[in-house]
């Protein structure tokens, strides 16, 4: 029984930043990977960023050094930092925890305005 509580969404400016938290409810120690997705209206799903147990990470090319991903293992808190924000980052991010099944936030939503 693992709950995942998403934080950080809003409205900004194209060009700003954000960061999205998600906490898990519990200390996990084994975890096969955490990430995030993003679903825009009318889009299809993308995987954002994931970081596995090891601490290998991988960031979306569209993305990529925009978009940073980021672990605390006690308690089990993901990051993704976001900066120089687009509109066409607005979108709902979800994020999510594997172990032998995969937990999903409730998403947070995140507007970028031109």
């Amino acid at each position: 029984q693992v709950q995942l509580v998403e934080s950080g969404g809003g409205l900004v400016q194209a060009g700003g930043s954000l960061r999205l938290s998600c906490a898990a409810s519990k200390i996990i120690s084994r975890v096969n990977a955490m990430g995030w997705y993003r679903q825009a209206p009318g889009k299809q799903r993308e995987l954002v960023a994931y970081i596995r147990t090891g601490g290998s990470k991988a960031v979306a090319d569209s993305v990529k050094d925009r978009f940073s991903i980021s672990r605390d293992n006690a308690p089990n808190t993901l990051s993704l930092q976001m900066n120089n924000l687009k509109p066409e980052d607005t979108a709902v991010y979800y994020c999510y925890i594997d172990l032998l099944i995969r937990y999903w936030g409730q998403g947070t939503q995140v507007t970028v305005s031109s």
